[in-house]
């Protein structure tokens, strides 16, 4: 399969995405519990509602993709 190219600001989306669940694994009794599942939820949605799905061709198959990306983008971050 070919590379997707996805915008910037998915990919970030991404990223805080997959920082916030690991966030909400590592601690899942954490007094912050309530304040990380309520960001995931926010993220998700504005994932599932971001104008780049909605593009002819464009699939949710392209979610190993783009959840890829965000972890090389979060990689070279640190």
């Amino acid at each position: 399969m070919e590379s997707a190219s996805f915008p910037h600001d998915l990919v970030q989306l991404q990223a805080a995405w997959n920082r916030t669940y690991a966030a909400l694994a590592a601690e899942p009794r954490s007094a912050a519990n309530t304040a990380l599942r309520r960001r995931l939820l926010m993220l998700s949605t504005r994932l599932w509602r971001h104008p780049f799905w909605s593009g002819p061709g464009r699939m949710p198959a392209a979610l190993p993709e783009l959840r890829s990306q965000a972890r090389a983008m979060d990689a070279q971050r640190w």
